[in-house]
């Protein structure tokens, strides 16, 4: 097994392997966060999964994230790739207007996008084009709203099986 990309080194290889399309950043815990325009997202992510030298062949997780006050930004997905043979993790971040939540499907890439993208499109209304199925996965297909933006009521003022006194009001 190879050694693990330093930070360095993997800005330096992404930007050999795609250009200037990336902005960087760090988090917290040290992983490289990349932000790219949504209209290179499936070039780019369809680059990093059939290079060699990268890798980045398992999709962990895609992320959705509201943010409210990002004019023409609102909404946020984040998708995490991991690199098992060079122990590297990378999360690549685009943003999409709440307008307009559109962005392409990485089904063709990575099988395992299905469901994920489903969620997103649940909870956020993100509209993954060229999607096998994109309909909702864990609420009811009659609901017309998406519970994980900023804007959706913490508690559902409809629930008609819910009792104050049941929780200590």
């Amino acid at each position: 097994m190879m050694e693990a990309l330093s930070q360095e080194q993997l800005q330096l290889q992404l930007r050999e392997l795609c250009g200037d399309v990336f902005s960087f950043s760090q988090d917290n815990a040290g992983m490289c966060v990349a932000e790219i325009p949504v209209n290179q997202l499936y070039q780019v992510v369809s680059k990093l999964y059939k290079n060699d030298s990268l890798g980045f062949q398992f999709l962990t997780d895609i992320c959705g994230i509201h943010y409210p006050d990002r004019k023409g930004e609102e909404l946020c997905v984040a998708y995490m790739l991991h690199s098992l043979a060079h122990k590297t993790r990378l999360r690549l971040k685009v943003y999409v207007p709440l307008s307009k939540p559109e962005l392409p499907t990485l089904t063709g890439i990575y099988a395992s996008a299905n469901w994920m993208e489903r969620e997103n499109y649940d909870f956020f209304g993100l509209n993954f084009l060229g999607h096998p199925d994109l309909r909702r996965i864990l609420n009811m297909d009659e609901m017309v709203d998406f519970p994980m933006r900023k804007e959706f009521p913490l508690e559902d003022p409809r629930r008609e099986d819910k009792a104050d006194y049941q929780f200590g009001r």
